[in-house]
């Protein structure tokens, strides 16, 4: 068996966020990592919407990232810290829209270890050094500078080991233009490992250590080390030199702290706390990240508190010495791992689970009436101040960027009937939880939609003059009539255009540098700016039945066959070329390409004609008309189009030489096939044709632009935009009921829509989020999902939704209550009616806890609920709550033998479980009748376990259950379920159980994969083989009988195969084998199971499942990571495309190595060997790299190298998108 991973949604979780002008135009961008993988995206100052420029995979972990500028620059360099063992500086080229690498430096091994650096790093504010730390013991100091020719230069590394300390943060201390100085949090644990009473220990102190680079003497000296009082968790760096105090803040837990050098005495504040909290108040309180904005008249720094509560933090000084720190509640947003100020005055929240934030920062809240806190005010120690948390008051939301981290269960079904599966997917964490159905397409957003009054044909767009930025006027064609509408504020129906409203119209245009044309069935009619109009008439009886246009041409096809051709002269005239041509068949579609910059005309004009063939004809004035080139059509020709692509646009910098584009002929065919060929711009031969099928109907195309590039909106049952984004092609559909005409619209409202017609109304859409593969409905949840089941037969969800650290809400309610009671009691005589309006307003207001986070009951304690839900409209049934401290863990749905057709829901339970130690006090198995449509379910009874149990499975007719290291089967009883029988075999925990056939296979939390069969005469679950490795299994699913695919804790992807040889009927065996398993010796099953293919993903799986993607594909591995990550491992057909594709992937590995370092064949080898497995996204950047490799390669594989990228889309195409 060989595979190919493909993935077809990039992880959407972020861990680190950084900003700044990486492209050096004046344009803030914001680097994102996402785990193994870097992508730019940049907010567009007057809208806010954010896009993506560039996505580019490492394969590497991406464990630390910042951005810095040499002294006197202008552009911002990318340093990444990885899992390479190497430290790696990246510069952005615009023009070509990629990362390069300027600098790679090894230092370590590779791998996350604790000792090689790579975990930290830390820059200079002025750009002058870098340092990049380990966990433990190691520092290294790298110099930066500039060489003659401008360029970026790295020192050797300079040392600051230290043996037997431990890091938890390190910064740069801005210092001016001083030596470089860097801040670290260490603690030294070199007493507490050596003493084994344990008393030095307790008495272990973090401290602040400062180390400062001479760059006289090039060497780092360890400067500064002051022991601290509370524990600290990050560090913050003070704007220094010209432009402030200089120093760091200490973020603690309930403290924050501010430190310098000098005679600046420490200056402490209080972390303020919620008012009326339902959390725990012996809890701590820390900040957990923070981002600073810096003028040159001021700054100040923005800290989020673990709540999602943000400060706003200043400093009040005096001659350079810090003598107060001032907090003052800012606003509340979902707990972010990495936050970002822009120069713009955006803030970026990359959160840490769910969707992603970007909010203009409209006041500073300096003017408000909500209380300023400070260092200065009176306190006791361990007193803290209190405030009340509100709505967003200084931010306003205004973009969102969907994510799906975490996925923690994910299913492909077809369940709204569309044809085409879709996913469903839970994913989030607490009360932002969803559940977000997945369907393959581009997100359409409604702009207007207005009805006609009638059935309209087609539709176009005009500008008055070339130059204007937008649209004047839609032209809507009818049966017998023409519409001609202004576009303004309003849209509203204008008379005095010229256009000839009597007719139907079959094409018009904006012609030369103000002239509009229109071509209706008896002539064309060319309407001048001061509305004179010029008008030619079809000989004769014949009639206009084809026509093309662009911004200088006219060709028309006349009944028979005939085409006519009109150029305009420089003095803006139409001139009918003399001679006309009659063409062999009847003409069925025409297209001319756009009049290229510069140029007089376009060259070529392409015709479809009624016997299956597109021709191409020469505009050359020398010979035209003559035929150039001709290509055979498997059917007739629908619609034609011929459209420049491939290249980008070109930014405003100096070094935009934009990159190579090429001129391609779409055939939109009767069959409903579209097909892209490439048309040599100068001989006009038609090369290289990619195909696909879109759907029932004959394809309709028209030429659009997106993103400032011309692009093709290909309709049919489905419509597709088919465009050119970050180095490659699209081919997407969109998700919006059926069109059938349309053209590109702009407006100030709408700069790059689409209007369109569908039966009697006229739309206005706009594609925003271009490049997304997904377009994604999302349905909210209360707790955490674990996992679903699909009840076929209504296409209804089970989910169980479980949350740690949390209270129920008959536990809110009665925590709530107890506050309440408190307060009344506290308030004196006098105060006792203020004191019952306050605890009255306290019990009626329910926060809204997706914004402000629901409260924290401390570990051990679980909240729990089933729900039933329709997965189409979000709608739930019905919600079953599970009192405090139960934890619903697993599920199924299952008929029993004895039942008849009657289905129950199995729902497993663990009671007061605590998760490290792993100890629990037993748990219960419900089982509830489930009504034939699954709207609402009965409790029959609960069964109690004495250990916890993970996974449930049905089987013939039983339910197999794992609880704790057992495996049981159950059967049905009246007062609970009846243990059958019980296998102890199983070393740990059962966490995944599957069965097909008589066999089962039971997934161990650390030990693989086990193979049961069960006995039924004896009455016994025998485990007769097992795998060789140890495995962290997570998830396993059943590929055919013989082979299972599993997941692990680790990232990796193992299918594991039982040889055919294999013996399931372990106790007929005369070598007495059974009765040496049934001794316990050995320690394992007698037979084995074999690897047969093994990948390492890079992220935790969290679900599999076997299923086909598209309508009439193949069956693929469907595989979901815990950062949001959607791939595919699919099976090789045929021999000779895996000798391919294993030659491209060992060409890419050597031609184009990572971006950050790590060798590509041990990163996918990380725990065990690659076996049997080809990365897709790999060989997928042959279309990224530079011509030149392009063609070496592909000339290695004795191919062109648009043979390769045709297999590389074929591939994709056969089994997904």
């Amino acid at each position: 068996m060989y595979l190919y991973n493909l993935t077809l949604q990039r992880a959407t979780g972020i861990t680190h966020a950084v900003h700044g002008n990486f492209s050096g135009s004046k344009m803030q961008e914001i680097l994102v990592s996402r785990g193994k993988s870097l992508e730019l995206l940049r907010p567009d100052p007057n809208t806010g919407k954010v896009h993506t420029l560039l996505t580019v995979e490492v394969f590497g972990i991406i464990r630390s990232l910042m951005a810095f500028r040499l002294t006197g620059g202008t552009k911002d360099y990318i340093v990444v810290g990885s899992d390479s063992g190497r430290i790696v500086i990246l510069e952005y080229i615009s023009a070509k829209n990629t990362f390069e690498k300027v600098h790679q430096e090894t230092f370590g091994k590779s791998g996350c270890r604790r000792i090689v650096p790579g975990q930290y790093l830390a820059i200079d504010p002025k750009g002058r050094a870098v340092m990049i730390g380990a966990i433990e013991k190691q520092k290294l100091v790298y110099i930066l500078n500039r060489d003659a020719e401008a360029r970026l230069t790295i020192s050797s590394p300079l040392e600051a080991h230290k043996s037997n300390t431990l890091v938890y943060h390190t910064v740069g201390v801005d210092v001016g233009f001083e030596n470089p100085m860097f801040a670290c949090l260490e603690i030294d644990y070199e007493e507490a490992d050596s003493d084994p009473t344990g008393d030095a220990a307790v008495k272990t102190q973090q401290t602040l250590t400062l180390y400062e680079l001479d760059l006289g003497l090039n060497h780092v000296v360890r400067k500064y080390s002051e022991p601290l009082e509370e524990h600290a968790n990050f560090l913050v760096s003070v704007p220094g030199g010209n432009d402030g105090p200089s120093g760091v803040l200490i973020c603690s837990e309930n403290y924050l702290t501010y430190k310098n050098l000098g005679d600046q005495h420490d200056i402490r504040c209080p972390i303020p706390r919620r008012r009326n909290d339902l959390d725990d108040p012996e809890r701590g309180m820390i900040f957990v990240c923070s981002a600073t904005h810096k003028t040159k008249s001021m700054f100040f720094f923005l800290a989020q508190t673990e709540q999602g509560d943000i400060f706003k933090i200043t400093l009040e000084t005096d001659e350079d010495m810090v003598t107060e720190i001032k907090l003052k509640y800012f606003d509340t947003v979902p707990v972010a791992a990495s936050m970002c100020v822009l120069k713009t005055g955006f803030l970026f929240v990359a959160s840490e689970f769910g969707n992603h934030y970007l909010y203009q920062i409209a006041h500073l809240g300096d003017d408000d009436d909500e209380p300023e806190f400070s260092s200065a005010m009176p306190l006791e120690e361990g007193d803290t101040f209190f405030f009340a948390p509100r709505p967003l008051r200084n931010l306003v939301l205004v973009d969102e960027m969907d994510s799906l981290s975490p996925i923690m269960a994910c299913q492909v079904a077809d369940l709204a009937n569309e044809d085409t599966p879709q996913l469903y997917i839970a994913c989030g964490r607490g009360p932002r939880s969803t559940l977000r159905v997945l369907r393959h397409g581009l997100e359409v957003s409604e702009m207007a939609v207005s009805e006609l009054p009638g059935n309209p044909n087609a539709v176009w767009t005009v500008k008055r003059r070339i130059d204007e930025e937008y649209d004047a006027y839609i032209i809507v064609s009818f049966v017998n009539a023409t519409l001609v509408l202004s576009i303004g504020e309003t849209v509203e129906e204008v008379t005095d255009s010229g256009f000839l409203g009597t007719t139907p119209t079959l094409s018009c245009s904006a012609l030369g540098e103000d002239a509009l044309v229109q071509v209706y069935p008896d002539g064309i009619r060319h309407i001048r700016a001061d509305k004179r109009v010029n008008e030619w008439k079809a000989p004769g009886k014949k009639t206009i039945v084809k026509c093309a246009v662009n911004q200088r041409q006219v060709v028309i096809a006349l009944t028979g066959g005939e085409l006519v051709y009109f150029e305009m002269d420089p003095t803006g005239q139409l001139n009918e070329y003399t001679e006309r041509k009659k063409m062999p068949s009847e003409v069925m579609c025409m297209a001319l390409g756009n009049v290229a910059v510069g140029e007089q005309r376009s060259w070529f004009l392409a015709v479809g004609l009624q016997d299956n063939t597109v021709r191409i004809i020469s505009l050359d004035p020398s010979d035209c008309l003559a035929p150039r080139s001709m290509q055979a059509l498997p059917a007739a020709a629908e619609s034609l189009c011929i459209v420049e692509m491939g290249a980008k646009e070109a930014d405003n910098s100096e070094d935009a030489a934009p990159q190579q584009s090429s001129l391609y002929l779409n055939i939109g065919l009767q069959n409903g096939v579209l097909l892209r060929t490439v048309l040599d711009p100068i001989s006009g031969d038609l090369a290289d044709t990619r195909t696909r099928y879109l759907g029932s109907r004959p394809v309709k195309l028209f030429r659009i632009r997106m993103q400032g590039n011309q692009a093709v909106l290909a309709m049919s049952s489905r419509s597709w935009l088919s465009y050119y984004h970050q180095n490659r092609f699209h081919l997407t559909p969109l998700s919006y009921e059926s069109l059938e005409f349309a053209s590109g619209f702009s407006s100030e409202q709408c700069p790059e829509g689409i209007v369109a017609i569908s039966t009697n109304t006229l739309r206005i859409l706009a594609l925003e989020k271009l490049g997304a593969v997904f377009n994604q409905v999302s349905f909210p949840l209360e707790y955490t999902p674990r996992k679903f089941a699909i009840h076929t037969d209504s296409a209804h969800l089970v989910v169980i939704e479980t949350e740690h650290n949390a209270y129920t809400e008959e536990t809110k309610q009665q925590r709530r209550q107890q506050m309440a009671d408190e307060m009344q009691e506290a308030a004196g005589a006098e105060e006792a009616a203020v004191a019952r309006e306050l605890a009255e307003a306290f019990m009626s207001e329910e926060p809204n806890e997706a914004v402000f986070g629901a409260p924290r009951a401390g570990p051990g304690l679980w909240a729990s609920m089933l729900r039933l839900m329709a997965p189409t409209t979000g709608e739930t049934f019905e919600v079953h709550r599970f009192e405090q401290n139960l934890a619903a863990l697993c599920l199924c749905l299952v008929k029993f033998a004895n039942q008849g057709d009657q289905l129950f829901l199995i729902v497993g339970v663990a009671k007061e479980f605590q998760l490290n130690p792993r100890v629990s006090n037993g748990g219960f198995l419900y089982t509830y009748k489930v009504n034939p449509d699954c709207t609402s379910i009965e409790l029959l009874h609960k069964s109690p376990l004495d250990e916890v149990p993970l996974a449930i499975c049905p089987y013939q007719g039983r339910v197999l259950v794992g609880v704790g290291r057992m495996l049981r089967l159950y059967d049905m009883g009246k007062k609970k379920l009846l243990r059958k029988c019980e296998n102890k075999h199983i070393p740990n925990a059962v966490v995944s159980i599957n069965a097909i056939g008589q066999r089962i296979y039971v997934s161990d939390v650390q030990e693989s994969v086990y193979a049961v069969r069960y006995k039924r005469q004896e009455n016994q679950l025998i485990v007769f083989a097992d795998d060789t490795h140890p495995r962290w299994i997570t998830t396993t699913c059943v590929l055919d009988y013989d082979t299972v695919a599993t997941a692990d804790k680790f990232g990796n992807i193992a299918v594991i195969r039982l040889a055919t040889g294999i013996n399931d009927d372990v106790d007929e065996d005369p070598t007495g084998n059974k009765a040496l398993w049934d001794r316990g010796l050995l320690n394992g099953a007698s037979q084995k199971a074999d690897t047969v293919a093994c990948f390492h993903v890079g992220e935790t799986v969290m679900s599999l499942q076997k299923a086909t993607l598209i309508p009439g594909g193949s069956e693929s591995l469907v595989y979901t990571t815990l950062s949001g990550t959607v791939g595919v491992l699919v099976p090789f057909t045929s021999h000779e495309d895996h000798d391919f594709f294993q030659h491209l992937e060992m060409h890419m590995r050597s031609e184009h190595p990572p971006l950050c370092g790590r060798d590509h064949l041990s990163f996918r080898s990380y725990y065990y060997p690659v076996k049997n497995v080809i990365d897709g996204d790999l060989c997928e950047q042959f279309n990224s790299i530079e011509p030149t490799k392009q063609k070496s390669i592909s000339g290695d594989l004795e191919r062109t190298p648009s043979e390769v990228s045709k297999k590389l889309e074929d591939i994709r195409t056969r089994y997904a998108f």
